[in-house]
């Protein structure tokens, strides 16, 4: 891989950074917890709870998100950047500008 497809991965990465730690703070906002007010009906309530669920598990997987593309970013200095950790192959530079957390290879990754 050469340093130009290689700039243009670490654009990418620090891009998905900005837009997923933006997601966080929004996030965040959605899993503060829901007091037991009165405003609510039973119904309002059971929705509001679930919600909150579904924006921790977002949450969650947002934070992972970033673990995974700090990685990525810090693993993109290193020779062996863009090799399948698998079989040892390239990765195909369009799937790291998609996915620059990939590990794998389209062949690899698809086994499991």
């Amino acid at each position: 891989m050469d340093s130009d497809q290689k700039a243009q991965i670490e654009k990418a990465i620090r891009e998905k950074l900005e837009k997923v730690t933006s997601d966080i703070a929004m996030l965040k906002e959605q899993t503060k917890p829901i007091s037991p007010d009165n405003a609510y009906g039973r119904v309002s309530r059971m929705d509001a709870i679930n919600n909150k669920s579904v924006a921790e598990a977002n949450l969650r997987q947002a934070e992972n998100t970033i673990k995974r593309l700090n990685i990525a970013l810090d693993h993109l200095k290193k020779d062996d950047f863009g090799k399948c950790i698998s079989c040892g192959s390239e990765i195909n530079p369009k799937r790291l500008m998609i996915m620059p957390e990939s590990r794998k290879c389209i062949r690899c990754a698809s086994r499991g």
